[in-house]
């Protein structure tokens, strides 16, 4: 896979004339250099449904004359540049004006993503109806007439649908409609069915090619699913709607699957389908740079003109972020994550719910988790636990049987849980099932309630009382574990005939029994502190954590570093070269207009500390791309240097 991608939208209306009437080899192949792009992603069919060369399996844009696709193949190859080809699989505007009975319906008998006849956009089609039986061939077509180097489909997954296709294929195999475990077994068997056959059509032509489902987001828990694929795409634009929480959250989880990976952003200011706008170039330097932190490799989302002229402006731009990636290429390449901690994500291991793109109780984890510079994976069912040192279990993880069973192996061989709120609660049974000293008595019935840490204080906070805006869990301490904070209650909940200033009543004093309790196979904390950072980010939320998880630690931090708040560290091990390769960076977002995450300026960090600890001995360090010597001293089986500077991002390598 290469490092350098370009995912080359180009959604074209049939009401534009023109089609790529101002492409030229030339100009292309200068505007790919000029961003130092190694694979661009081109177009076959798009949204409107068009094919952009000549297609029997498809019609040809109305307003195109020549084969696009073949003269954007040969002119990227001719420099060294892969195309894989973009399909539109999920959406097919042209033929929804023809056949809109094979469109998805949702339970109300509507169809989504547009709603209402004066409202523009696109209709998404169900793979459970013949319009499979019309995308295969286009498929097909495409891998049997073009160089390509992989196939992109977009728009897929694991779909809710009620068109009469899915009812009447429930009925027919003896199921009920109206029963949601027949509905999801049906929806669950027509995704397969679509990316076997998929993959039956790619390969029987080009065995082995490269093939991915794109649906936006790669669910935790769901290895099944990214199985589907060859590699995995990890859509997230950062002012696209995912924000800067979402990448490090699936880049974690990702990696430890085995599967080569890319990090996709957009070159927009704002989110696909925006021409005009431009990203500021440094939030791209620091976006390309987040993924080779986290072992990815590279995509940047552009829009091509439908004229056909690649944007200069865009390719400036792009290149500002990839001339810097080419140069670190060799130290990110064939890398393997070090993590001390694993985060059991709730979108894998919670109650069943609807999908969401972040959980709460996972982005929450994640941003204590970077902030506090822990090295982490994010984990599902499946993952080895045996290979971190202490487990999360965040607020809602649900603990069954198989998985009660690895929790106990993993502390039988000296591994820490650190487990809130609900997490580990058998409500049904009335119970408390993970061994962490605290018998479970119900609901706190106070909202919001108070936390006073006992021993060690909390950040820069000693003695006081912090408000609690999450539910809380009445708990009582067991033999043989011992209490490190407790709670308070106020003095009555907010009610129209009780109530007290402005938000909420103060602390009352009363002990409503322990908050935070330690036994010897971990730490329980009675809130759910991750869905609480989440929506309010708290100071006391994040300093409970980073308490609990150096106490569980204690001292057998991979690394350790003064990097600020909003910096990001990772070390990745690459065996084959012999070598770790800490990465450190750090940018500031900042909100602009409504909700819109932007990076604009970088500003450099000196003399930043880093300690890190290895169970190889440190032959000699320095700084990459720069290849500068870097020096370090010895101390305790740790390796402690300087970095004398920090602008956006810097490796740090240890040989050994």
């Amino acid at each position: 896979m290469r490092f350098r991608q370009v995912h080359l939208d180009f959604h074209t209306s049939e009401a534009i004339n023109g089609i790529g009437k101002h492409f030229d080899k030339s100009q292309f192949q200068r505007m790919l250099q000029k961003g130092h792009v190694d694979s661009v992603t081109v177009f076959s069919k798009c949204h409107h449904g068009w094919a952009y060369h000549p297609s029997q399996a498809n019609t040809i844009h109305p307003g195109l004359t020549f084969d696009l696709l073949g003269a954007m193949i040969e002119a990227a190859h001719e420099i060294g540049v892969l195309t894989p080809v973009y399909l539109s699989a999920g959406l097919d505007e042209k033929l929804a004006r023809v056949h809109p009975e094979w469109l998805i319906r949702n339970a109300q008998d509507e169809t989504n993503w547009v709603k209402g006849f004066l409202k523009p956009g696109y209709h998404q089609f169900c793979m459970n109806s013949p319009y499979l039986d019309v995308l295969l061939p286009q498929i097909e077509e495409v891998s049997a007439n073009y160089d390509a180097d992989g196939i992109f489909l977009d728009i897929v997954g694991v779909r809710e649908c009620y068109c009469h296709s899915c009812v009447a294929s429930i009925r027919k195999e003896g199921g009920d409609p109206r029963n949601p475990s027949d509905r999801k077994l049906l929806w669950e068997r027509t995704y397969a069915n679509y990316t076997k056959r998929v993959a039956e059509t790619v390969h029987a032509l080009k065995p082995g090619m490269k093939i991915f489902h794109n649906g936006g987001h790669i669910r935790r828990g769901r290895r099944d699913l990214a199985r589907m694929n060859t590699h995995l795409e990890l859509e997230s634009l950062p002012t696209g709607g995912w924000g800067y929480d979402h990448f490090p959250l699936s880049a974690r989880y990702a990696q430890p699957l085995g599967m080569e990976f890319l990090g996709m952003t957009g070159k927009f200011h704002t989110s696909w389908g925006e021409f005009g706008g431009y990203k500021h170039p440094n939030a791209l330097r620091y976006e390309t740079a987040l993924s080779l932190a986290n072992g990815a490799h590279c995509s940047i989302g552009d829009q091509l003109h439908p004229e056909g002229l690649m944007d200069e402006a865009t390719y400036a731009l792009i290149g500002s972020a990839y001339e810097e990636v080419e140069a670190k290429e060799e130290w990110a390449r064939g890398a393997e994550n070090v993590a001390d901690i694993g985060l059991l994500s709730v979108e894998a291991a919670g109650p069943e719910e609807k999908e969401t793109r972040t959980a709460q109780a996972d982005a929450g984890a994640v941003r204590i988790l970077l902030e506090g510079k822990y090295l982490f994976d994010v984990l599902d069912k499946e993952s080895d636990f045996g290979r971190y040192k202490v487990l999360i279990l965040p607020d809602a993880v649900v603990v069954d049987e198989p998985l009660r069973a690895k929790l106990e192996a993993f502390l039988s061989q000296g591994g820490k849980l650190l487990a809130t709120g609900q997490s580990g609660l058998d409500s049904a049974n009335e119970t408390y099932v993970l061994p962490l000293g605290i018998r479970w008595l119900g609901e706190n019935p106070y909202r919001p309630d108070y936390y006073r840490p006992l021993e060690g204080g909390t950040g820069p906070f000693k003695d006081a009382a912090f408000i609690m805006y999450g539910p809380g869990q009445r708990i009582e301490l067991l033999e043989g574990a011992r209490e490190l904070g407790r709670r308070e209650d106020p003095y009555f909940n907010r009610d129209v005939f009780t109530f007290c200033s402005h938000q909420h009543t103060p602390s009352s004093g009363r002990s409503g029994g322990p908050g935070m309790v330690e036994s010897e196979q971990g730490i329980y904390v009675a809130w759910n502190v991750f869905t609480d950072y989440a929506e309010k980010g708290s100071l006391v939320l994040k300093e409970m954590v980073r308490y609990a998880l150096d106490r569980l630690l204690a001292g057998r931090h991979t690394l350790r570093t003064s990097l600020p708040a909003q910096g990001v560290a990772t070390v990745q091990h690459q065996k084959d070269q012999s070598r770790y390769v800490a990465h450190l960076l750090y940018a500031s977002p900042v909100k602009r207009g409504t909700g819109i995450e932007v990076i604009e300026d970088i500003l450099p960090v000196y003399d930043v500390e880093v300690t890190l600890r290895f169970p190889q001995r440190v032959s000699g360090a320095y700084l990459a791309p720069q290849r500068q010597p870097l020096a370090y001293t010895e101390e305790l089986g740790s390796v402690r240097l300087r970095v004398p500077k920090l602008e956006n991002h810097q490796m740090i390598v240890l040989d050994y």
